[in-house]
């Protein structure tokens, strides 16, 4: 079977890759063409657009970049009629992915939602679209489940896939006794921006510590070093997980490493900043009952992590949270809430689950 996949950051070249894997492995005739990054190229899928190219962070920078967006959009459809894909599978990225949706219905061109964007926090009445337009959702949170089902979608749930992708690394944990501490700044441009300059402020407050920035290489070297400039840091590209498993503590741009840092076990402070008119938007549209921005505390229902927005990403309360996680009582609070979340998380084999339901659904 043919199958294009659609994802736009770097989150879902990973769990785009992770899947490839299983539909190749499952289906031998298998022919991917893919929105995606180097991990989805590795994987086997065929990708024509990089996400270096696509990530756009907030509703100032969506709108700054708006031609470039339609433009992608446009080749997209062209590209998706000339390749009669079986399937398209959009993977979360529901800035792009949800002006597909009436294209690929007026075409009879079944598609599937994997990941789902965030519709249970914010913009709820975005899941009508979803109702309407696509053929069935694969979630990876089992309230996910209970939400697109008290809507009529049709669901399943899969289990998350970073359990398998941390379970493939298998990098040794051994932070208990680290003097390291993590700077995970995020994968697009405009959110490194905004928070690795704030975060690179608290480094002479931590003397006994030495501090490590994760990179990405699809961002480029000169990227991250006009920011720290002469700071003290060690930069490190590509490598997450390893620095991760040898970190005492973390400061996380808010998103899916806020859950990978959880399941490495590493104590965390969370931070989310944008542009004031991007905030002052989704600040709006967000539903003020869910309480929380982090995926680590909305999946465990309380506050498990601390959350830094906007203004309250400065240096005196970073300093103050990071200094509290690294006692044994911070430490300590923080670990038994993610015995919790790793219980609501669920099994292992979701990329293969969905891959399997994929197929079956298919050739029904």
């Amino acid at each position: 079977m043919r199958y294009y996949i659609i994802a736009g950051e770097a989150s879902g070249d990973l769990h785009g890759s992770n899947l490839i894997k299983e539909l190749k492995l499952q289906d031998p005739n298998a022919d991917i063409r893919s929105w995606g990054g180097d991990k989805m190229q590795t994987a086997g899928g065929k990708v024509v657009k990089h996400i270096r190219d696509l990530a756009f962070m907030g509703f100032f920078e969506v709108v700054k970049h708006l031609p470039t967006i339609l433009g992608n959009i446009s080749f997209c459809k062209k590209d998706i009629l000339e390749y009669k894909p079986d399937v398209v599978i959009l993977i979360d990225y529901p800035g792009f992915n949800f002006r597909l949706f009436e294209f690929l219905k007026k075409n009879r061109i079944k598609n599937f939602y994997y990941i789902s964007p965030q519709l249970w926090a914010w913009k709820k009445g975005r899941v009508k679209k979803v109702k309407k337009f696509v053929d069935r959702m694969f979630v990876i949170f089992p309230f996910e489940k209970k939400f697109y089902e008290d809507n009529g979608v049709e669901v399943d749930f899969v289990g998350h896939p970073l359990l398998d992708e941390l379970r493939i690394t298998n990098y040794e944990v051994r932070n208990e006794q680290q003097k390291t501490i993590a700077i995970v700044p995020g994968s697009r441009k405009q959110e490194i921006l905004y928070l690795l300059p704030e975060y690179l402020k608290v480094i002479d407050e931590f003397p006994d510590y030495g501090f490590v920035v994760t990179g990405m290489t699809s961002i480029g070297e000169k990227f991250y070093r006009d920011i720290i400039g002469d700071k003290k840091v060690e930069l490190i590209f590509d490598k997450t997980y390893e620095v991760l498993s040898q970190s005492k503590a973390a400061i996380v741009t808010s998103g899916t490493a806020t859950l990978e840092t959880a399941l490495y076990n590493v104590p965390e402070v969370i931070c989310y900043k944008g542009s004031w008119i991007s905030y002052f938007i989704i600040n709006a549209l967000i539903d003020k009952s869910i309480g929380f921005i982090c995926i680590v505390n909305l999946i465990c229902g309380k506050k498990v992590v601390e959350e830094l927005i906007q203004s309250d990403v400065n240096k005196e309360l970073l300093v103050k949270e990071l200094k509290y996680i690294l006692t044994n009582e911070g430490r300590n609070k923080i670990l038994a809430g993610y015995d919790s979340l790793k219980t609501k998380l669920g099994e292992t084999g979701a990329s293969q689950r969905a891959a399997s339901l994929m197929i079956k659904y298919l050739k029904e």
